[in-house]
């Protein structure tokens, strides 16, 4: 029995332990970061599929990318960072499950904030009242989480992500991998559907 391999036997178990420690540091760290921000994670799931059941496995497969992955996360905004995994992984849902879904629409440019800027501007920053402030002011809570729901996933999510995670533009940009004059409008364009929906026939909520 050589010398060189008494030496690298008495080194494998150090090396064991410390694999060990690292794992459990980077586990540590991932709980410390990551999971107070499940919530959010789920809430945009849930908005993206539609189904209690598969946000929840959209959410543990992110987790799982996201552990993997670690070990690249610099430690700054791991809400948006979560949230961009959590994103991707839906996206990839979606075309799998729901293909016609999927699509980015077509009007959605940069020219829309350049024509009417001010407008957009005003509409996104959620200057007066609009329908996602009925939300919470009035009974129609249920009749709009339905509308919320008819939107396209890109109209969805950004209203999702500005309006209940109230996240900013510049995050929800990095979380969407967009400029942020294209998250403003689809910010304005979803707004405007909900608001053309929120005027249409449907049922409502009794006043009485």
């Amino acid at each position: 029995m050589s010398i060189e391999y008494l030496s690298s036997a008495m080194r494998r178990p150090r090396e064991r332990a410390s694999a060990v420690a690292a794992e459990d540091s980077k586990a540590r760290r991932f709980e410390h970061l990551i999971m107070p921000h499940l919530d959010a994670a789920y809430n945009l799931a849930r908005w993206l599929t539609r189904n209690d059941a598969d946000a929840q496995d959209v959410v543990q497969e992110s987790c799982l990318r996201a552990f993997k992955y670690f070990d690249g996360f610099d430690g700054q905004f791991a809400n948006a960072w979560l949230l961009k995994i959590v994103r991707n992984t839906c996206y990839s849902w979606l075309k799998v499950n729901h293909p016609a879904n999927e699509a980015v629409p077509l009007d959605d440019n940069i020219g829309a904030v350049e024509h009417n800027a001010s407008s957009i501007e005003r509409n996104a920053a959620g200057l007066g009242r609009s329908p996602e402030a009925a939300l919470i002011e009035t009974r129609d809570a249920q009749r709009l989480d339905a509308l919320v729901a008819q939107l396209p996933p890109v109209y969805r999510e950004v209203i999702v992500l500005r309006e209940l995670e109230e996240l900013s533009y510049r995050e929800i940009a990095e979380i969407a991998g967009v400029p942020i004059g294209t998250v403003m409008s689809r910010l304005s364009r979803g707004r405007q559907i909900l608001q053309s929906l929120w005027r249409g026939p449907g049922p409502r909520s009794d006043r009485s």
